[in-house]
């Protein structure tokens, strides 16, 4: 089994999400008492949601690479970031640390293209959802991707800051979630949860379409390569 490190703490409430599906996983695959063999390194979300509102990346940079200095010092073999959000930082990373990242945008690719599906929404943030860092690497992978319009953009932000990232589940949110979902989507078009606390408010079996969320298939895709 390898060990691999986790930057979390983007926020911690998706974060334990992952540990627990990553622990289950591996107890599922391996049988007994086996778990994972991983470091955290859980940052302080107020400091990164501070930088991410003022579009201060170079310090969002800074402190994603620093965690990950400090995971491959604890004999990490391959990291992986918790958020798809701070997944913008992947490149600033990947240019000043020598150490296999799992991007959460290929381990979900992998999953649409099990299922054939060619299109997807993609709700997330307002930077996951309008900027390219994700949207180009899921079309570099082949799939077509849709982006709520500029409303709704702002409903679905509001929500995952102001409620998910607090562990607060509203049933009007959850019911304005659904809303946008089935405005764009049909059974040949899949909706991407691109924040990794959407899939606390919105389940698969909510509504009759393909659902990708992206916390369990990272988790799920973080697990089995610590176990190759």
């Amino acid at each position: 089994m390898k060990r691999f490190g986790l930057i979390g703490g983007m926020s911690w409430e998706s974060t334990k999400e992952y540990y627990n599906i990553i622990n289950e996983r591996i107890r599922h695959i391996k049988g007994g008492h086996h778990s994972a063999d991983c470091v955290l390194c859980s940052i302080n979300f107020n400091e990164i949601e501070s930088t991410i509102k003022k579009g201060e990346w170079e310090r969002s940079n800074e402190l994603l690479l620093e965690a990950a200095i400090i995971l491959k010092n604890s004999k990490a073999e391959f990291i992986a970031i918790c958020s798809n959000t701070m997944h913008k930082c992947v490149p600033f990373i990947e240019e000043n640390i020598n150490i296999p990242i799992i991007h959460i945008v290929d381990s979900t690719s992998k999953e649409i293209k099990r299922k054939e599906i060619k299109k997807a929404l993609l709700l997330g943030t307002k930077f996951t959802m309008n900027e390219d860092f994700n949207k180009k690497r899921f079309e570099m992978n082949d799939i077509n991707i849709i982006i709520p319009n500029e409303r709704e953009q702002e409903i679905i932000d509001t929500v995952i800051f102001d409620e998910l990232c607090k562990g607060i589940i509203n049933e009007e949110s959850k019911k304005r979630y659904l809303d946008i979902i089935e405005k764009y989507c049909d059974l040949n078009t899949g909706v991407i949860l691109g924040c990794t606390e959407i899939g606390l408010l919105i389940k698969e079996t909510d509504i009759n379409i393909p659902v990708f969320d992206t916390t369990i298939i990272h988790a799920k895709d973080i697990a089995d390569q610590g176990l190759l």
